[in-house]
């Protein structure tokens, strides 16, 4: 695990054992210190940590104090407290000042795990919440696994960071949306960043999941466990051992099976079939779905403690029609891709209008498949509207929004997408707030784009 901890304490010998405990739990980004006056200069720095474990009693300067040092420059970083003497009042007073948690020497490895999970998913859950306030999310630790997903949106790229620290911890996440939204890369960008990312990324469609067969493929099962058995067979849990299992189309799951899936992600232990011992469910879990779950729970066809369960996060994904400003560089990303040597294989600008208005249903799977067949059927020629299906044909264009001087006169995605954008701003008499709302866009990237248009 990547988490930034930082262990302060004047005893040598604490500090080893500390981190070899640290260490064996998974943790190796950890930053040594005997000496607390050392800790401000790299806090001063922007070098923040995620958690601190600082002991109480240093000559040079007292936990508390340096509790109070931490919390002034890196009030996120999460603090547990250790000392070798156990009094209600400073626990107290530790509490009070921001500290976590405050435990007694000598700490076992086992409840220094509990205590810096729980503080690490109280500084994940503080994170996301920190992350929907600010106008534009920060950086990516983990940008490149994202980049499989094309996108220019600020939305998207907050869904993207609110992934990412999901993704630190165990806790199983639901993903929502329609249809060809790209809810499977997107869970496998989770698996990427994660401490997972070694293991093995199964993806399970439930809705070709057989009923008679759910136990046998999840669980696995023994040789001669029933009529037919010679062989005994690897249920998707064991053989994801130390991945990730994603479960897509969680809501067609029947009502009759999802008690043995809860059972699970209550428990984490299953029973193959034909066995009598319990085994360890050693995954992360990632559902998605395109159903309404809140809608089927009230229909009683999902059950709500499965629904509480695999909501330990949640993400939503947008339909593209809310993201239209992916719309060109998908069309652009796909042509590279389908045209090859083609140096023809273009968009006239008044297919470029019909793509741009378009609503999608399908989402992004939807214009994939469009701009592939529209190459294939031009054949290296100028992509025009007759290579359209023709629900896109209908699309009127009697007023394009681009002037078009002859059927060869081809522009750059890029132009075509700021001659957009300005026909929007001028009908909106240069309102850009009006403007970001009709162009379904944020606020930031229509002024970002106003500016290197020179419009300010």
């Amino acid at each position: 695990m990547n988490n930034r901890i930082a262990v302060i304490d004047d005893d040598l010998d604490f500090l080893e054992v500390l981190k070899t405990n640290l260490l064996k739990l998974g943790y190796k980004n950890i930053f040594l210190e005997d000496n607390p006056l050392k800790i401000s200069p790299v806090l001063k720095k922007g070098d923040a940590f995620d958690l601190a474990l600082i002991d109480m009693n240093m000559p040079e300067m007292n936990g508390i104090e340096l509790l109070e040092l931490i919390k002034y420059h890196s009030p996120a970083t999460e603090c547990i407290m250790i000392t070798a003497v156990n009094e209600a009042s400073t626990a107290v007073e530790c509490i009070k000042k921001g500290a976590y948690d405050y435990l007694v020497k000598p700490v076992s490895k086992n409840t220094l795990a509990v205590s810096i999970n729980r503080a690490l998913e109280r500084k994940r859950l503080l994170d996301i919440i920190d992350l929907k306030k600010k106008p534009t999310p920060p950086k990516l630790v983990y940008a490149d696994t994202f980049k499989p997903i094309i996108t220019q949106s600020p939305k998207m790229f907050s869904i993207f960071k609110e992934a990412e620290l999901h993704a630190q911890s165990d806790v199983p996440i639901l993903i929502t949306g329609e249809s060809g939204t790209g809810k499977e890369l997107l869970a496998q960008a989770i698996h990427c960043a994660s401490p997972r990312s070694k293991f093995k990324f199964t993806p399970v469609n439930m809705a070709s999941v057989s009923p008679s067969l759910f136990e046998s493929e999840f669980f696995g099962h023994t040789r001669g466990a029933f009529t037919g058995a010679e062989n005994g067979r690897v249920g998707y849990l064991e053989h994801t051992g130390g991945g990730s299992l994603f479960l897509d189309e969680i809501g067609t799951l029947p009502i009759e099976l999802q008690g043995k899936l809860l059972r699970v992600l209550q428990d984490g232990e299953y029973i193959k079939l034909g066995a009598n011992e319990h085994q360890k469910a050693d995954v992360r879990f990632i559902a998605a779905t395109n159903e309404n779950l809140e809608q089927l729970m009230k229909q009683k066809m999902f059950r709500k403690d499965l629904y509480y369960r695999i909501r330990g996060g949640m993400l939503h994904l947008p339909p593209l029609r809310e993201r239209t400003e992916d719309i060109p560089v998908l069309i652009d990303n796909w042509l590279k891709k389908f045209c090859g040597a083609r140096t023809n294989c273009r968009i006239d600008d008044e297919t470029m209008y019909i793509l741009m208005e378009y609503n999608y249903p399908g989402n992004v799977r939807e214009l994939k498949s469009i701009i592939q067949s529209a190459v294939n059927l031009a054949q290296g020629k100028l992509i025009t509207k007759k290579y359209l299906p023709d629900q896109l044909k209908k699309v009127k264009s009697a007023k394009p929004y681009l002037n078009i001087e002859t059927s060869e006169s081809i522009k750059p995605l890029a132009e075509i997408e700021k001659s957009h954008i300005l026909k929007a701003y001028g009908q909106t008499n240069n309102n850009k707030s009006k403007t970001a709302r009709l162009l379904e866009i944020g606020l930031n990237t229509l002024r970002r784009k106003l500016k290197s248009y020179g419009e300010e």
